[in-house]
């Protein structure tokens, strides 16, 4: 750790680590720097690295072929350590190439781990929630599972709180369905009984917040805002629009 990194631990500026600065862990890391946390991170391209810099995030380059090329720099004065990277066939990246060296962060004091509700596997129609069993139906969900095992298996071995968040739909500023009316890529899914989950990504980055408020012992969360059905959300959102959008193509499920 250099100088400066011991004087802001010192003056207890939280420091958070995001591998993988994508729409959740991005919009976490902008409220937080707006609350004067240090925030640093992963991407894949050194274009977005310089782009995030500027904005004032600590930035690393990262991808399951390109390790951290400084991981004990870049880790340094972490107290709270978040992954949105997905698994691979053989596992989880980031534990394969910087798990050992998470373990022995001797700050850090909350770990969050960005999972999705495909972990439950196909319910036939029922609902699930925290207590329903993990039973991923296909290989996606499998390597979910799998990821969410070896995080908590670090959090046991190093004694750290793991926290899992098993996402529903994201959806938010460019990514929503007034987007998809703009350009005319909206569909009306006709298919009875069938609904969504949606959260939006500021209240996801608001329960990763309050989470960290409260790390002690393990965590999980499945988050969603609201169940809608597919059409009436769709329909919501042309309304919103002021109808000035053409009406969504109308598509049978099976």
């Amino acid at each position: 750790m250099n100088d400066e990194q011991k004087h802001e631990t010192a003056t207890g500026q939280p420091k958070l680590f995001c591998f993988g600065l994508g729409f959740s862990a991005l919009t976490l890391g902008q409220r937080l720097l707006g609350k004067g946390w240090r925030v640093a991170g992963t991407t894949r391209s050194q274009d977005k690295a310089e782009h995030l810099r500027a904005q004032g995030f600590e930035t690393w380059l990262f991808d399951p072929e390109r390790p951290l090329a400084d991981a004990e720099t870049a880790l340094a004065g972490t107290q709270y350590l978040l992954s949105s990277v997905p698994p691979l066939p053989v596992g989880d990246p980031v534990l394969a190439a910087h798990g050992e060296a998470i373990a022995r962060l001797p700050e850090t004091s909350w770990i969050g781990y960005l999972s999705t509700t495909g972990v439950y596997g196909n319910a036939d129609g029922g609902w699930v929630d925290e207590d329903s069993p993990i039973q991923p139906s296909g290989e996606r969900g499998r390597r979910r599972a799998d990821a969410e095992a070896a995080w908590l298996e670090l959090g046991q071995r190093s004694g750290r709180p793991v926290h899992l968040f098993r996402l529903a739909g994201i959806y938010g500023p460019g990514r929503n369905q007034l987007e998809s009316l703009k350009r005319g890529k909206a569909r009306r899914i006709h298919k009875p009984g069938q609904v969504f989950s949606r959260i939006h990504v500021e209240d996801i980055a608001a329960v990763l917040e309050a989470s960290m408020a409260r790390p002690a012992g393990e965590g999980l969360q499945r988050l969603r805002r609201r169940a809608v059905r597919s059409r009436r959300g769709r329909e919501l959102c042309r309304r919103s629009a002021g109808r000035r959008t053409a009406a969504p193509r109308s598509v049978r499920g099976g």
